[in-house]
């Protein structure tokens, strides 16, 4: 979803795509016929909510929920002082924040039962299990990133691919003596990728409707700064892997995984119909919640007739997540995880984070600063570079990637208009980062589902995410050089 991209199937959150474009249409509006706030006080808020949760996260050590609530208040204490806001209207706000995201929640519930269910049926140990067996620590990265770029692509959605083989190569990645925030790093790349990329993908509709061009003419222009981009990946994670190269697995530690897994779960083919199911439903864009449904009842079935699972096992695990107690301690730490419980840190962090985004919408706080700054360029490369920030700022202090995607592209529009570029300039450059760098911010959708997903903190796998905050930098050096840029003529 890359919103995030969706849940674990998202063509089912596209409604959204036109939805959400309708609400924020509407809301253009409204901040049409009233005066956006002074970008003084736009600039203030904006810098005290970023000391606020900034110094409390990476100073503190704290999670972000309440420091993203202090900044809500002052940025509602500051509107009702400073431009007259009412409380009833920075209600609404917030409302209107969190009710973007009520789908993707639902399948955050949904996919903590789903991986609960599928390691009680054996599914996720017998992944790691044949993983283990066919791929080594010289080859994982970059077999990662590819495994994970093709089932992002046939599925449209980043959120598909780390809720089946993500998890799966955390427990490969793991047993192969791989650090948890590299491997993680490395799914996301691959999961953001495909996502991207993907004509299935929600944001990549959603990018050129926002811009008012073609999805194909924006899936072309994208090549330009993601293919360079994902061949420099491919590099980076070969040359990282070369520190493992001479690295000797630990064999026995590895057959000890193995043998455990074994003896614990009934393991063959058909212990991997779960997630086959999972996503070949997503790739024919079924519904995500009936197929997050079929998924886990498959699960269940394949628990109950290959696993001996009872009722009570079942529901335990989808409620509480699966708790491995086999001795092994390697073991237990891969499969003690899942349920229904697991997800509610996630779930809390994301309705913290859209009602902080909901009041400095309302507010207009962010519009401010981006129409000033939208009138006052004048060249191509302070565009494109300004609107990537933007689609960063969007992320950071809206806590929605669509809203990261949408801001921007409605703000920055009239300044594509007036330096006659193409609409799929800004639709590329809106996904260059507002797609892109969600998965990096923690308390986003998107980040708090992978966080919760792979069991890394974003901050910890972010700098291993490679694709993710380089692509943004390789479309601004393209640009600067003046490749890849098109006009309306063009």
């Amino acid at each position: 979803m890359g919103h995030c991209d969706s849940g674990i199937i998202p063509p089912a959150r596209q409604y959204t795509v036109h939805s959400i474009l309708e609400v924020e249409v509407l809301e253009y509006q409204k901040q049409n016929e009233k005066k956006l706030p002074p970008v003084g006080l736009s600039a203030a808020v904006i810098a005290i909510s970023a000391f606020v949760i900034g110094f409390s996260v990476l100073k503190l050590k704290v999670d972000a929920h309440i420091p993203i609530l202090i900044a809500a208040i002052i940025s509602a204490l500051c509107g009702m002082l400073f431009l007259g806001k009412k409380w009833d209207d920075l209600q609404e706000g917030m409302l209107n924040g969190i009710s973007l995201a009520l789908l993707p929640i639902v399948i955050l519930m949904m996919v903590g039962v789903v991986v609960g269910v599928w390691i009680q049926s054996g599914t996720v140990p017998a992944l790691i299990y044949y993983g283990l067996k066919i791929l080594s620590p010289k080859v994982f990265l970059v077999a990662a990133l590819l495994s994970c770029s093709v089932v992002s692509l046939a599925t449209g959605s980043s959120w598909t691919t780390a809720g089946t083989i993500g998890v799966a190569l955390m427990g490969i990645g793991s047993g192969l003596g791989i650090p948890a925030p590299i491997t993680a790093g490395v799914i996301v790349s691959g999961a953001y990728f495909g996502d991207k990329m993907s004509p299935l993908s929600d944001t990549t509709n959603l990018a050129p409707a926002v811009a008012g061009g073609e999805l194909f003419d924006h899936i072309r222009a994208m090549l330009w700064t993601t293919l360079p981009t994902y061949l420099i990946v491919i590099a980076v994670y070969t040359f990282m892997s070369m520190k493992f190269h001479g690295q000797t697995v630990d064999a026995q530690a590895v057959e000890t995984i193995r043998t455990t897994l074994a003896s614990q779960f009934n393991l063959n083919l058909m212990t991997l119909l779960p997630p086959v199911l999972v996503i070949l439903l997503a790739a024919k864009k079924f519904p995500a919640i009936p197929g997050l449904i079929l998924g886990t009842l498959a699960g269940v079935i394949v628990a109950v007739v290959y696993q001996g699972a009872s009722a009570a096992d079942l529901i335990t695990a989808a409620h509480y997540g699966y708790e491995s107690s086999t001795g092994v301690e390697a073991v237990d730490k891969l499969l003690t995880r899942g349920g229904l419980d697991h997800m509610m840190w996630t779930i809390s962090l994301i309705i913290c984070a859209l009602s902080f985004g909901g009041i400095m919408e309302r507010c207009g706080y962010l519009e401010s600063l981006l129409n000033a700054l939208s009138k006052i360029i004048n060249n191509v490369t302070g565009l494109i570079t300004t609107t990537i920030f933007s689609s960063l700022f969007g992320n950071l202090f809206l806590g929605d990637q669509f809203l990261g995607i949408v801001v921007p592209g409605r703000m920055f529009k009239p300044a594509f208009d007036r330096l006659n570029l193409a609409p799929r300039m800004l639709s590329r450059t809106l996904e260059d980062c507002g797609t892109l760098t969600s998965p990096l911010i923690p308390w986003t959708a998107c980040g708090g589902y992978m966080s919760a997903m792979l069991g890394v903190n974003a901050f910890s796998y972010a700098p291993y995410a490679v694709l993710n905050w380089l692509n943004p930098i390789v479309a601004i050096a393209l640009t600067f050089f003046g490749i890849g840029i098109f006009y309306k003529k063009d």
